[in-house]
């Protein structure tokens, strides 16, 4: 099996956040790949994964960090692939990182999520790949009727509970 998708973080400390990710990979059957690598602690490895990712195999490519969270705008630079940002809330409520990621300069887009966003993350991954796999599609198609089908359930359950000015 070889990974589409890698989803790199710059700790292991980020692992509880972006195990949701991984999850959502398994559920969908997409082979992924996990690395820790940092911007500013190992710069030269995530150059080299930048510049070969592609070359590998991977489609897509998450990436976590927090704080200054260069992570993400640092690899966009060095490929072509989609870089989907993952701010990670590890000081200032993720608002340093979220700010880091999501203001990347005019040619570097980097897709962002929400703070500790790793399941929206995998999701626009899948997302991405549908576009050239019907397979994919169609699972993703039922996952969202599922979605609409627990807010169905969750409004007939309302519905049971019972308040004195309560209307419906």
């Amino acid at each position: 099996m070889k990974a589409v998708v890698s989803i790199i973080m710059g700790s292991t400390s980020d692992l509880p956040i972006m195990e949701k990710a991984a999850k959502v990979f398994d559920e969908f059957e997409i082979s992924f790949e996990m690395h820790a690598l940092s911007a500013h602690r190992t710069p030269a490895e995530v150059e080299s994964f930048a510049k070969n990712a592609q070359a590998r195999g991977i489609e897509v490519i998450i990436a976590a960090a927090g704080m200054a969270a260069h992570l993400p705008g640092v690899v966009a630079s060095m490929t072509a692939l989609p870089v989907i940002g993952v701010p990670i809330n590890s000081s200032l409520d993720g608002m340093d990182a979220l700010l880091a990621i999501v203001q990347m300069p005019p040619g570097i887009p980097v897709a962002t999520v929400g703070i500790n966003g790793a399941m929206n993350a995998a999701l626009l991954a899948v997302q991405i790949l549908t576009l050239k796999d019907e397979k994919q599609r169609a699972k993703f198609a039922e996952y969202k009727e599922n979605l609409k089908a627990k807010i169905v359930q969750a409004n007939e359950e309302l519905s049971l509970v019972k308040y004195k000015f309560k209307t419906n």
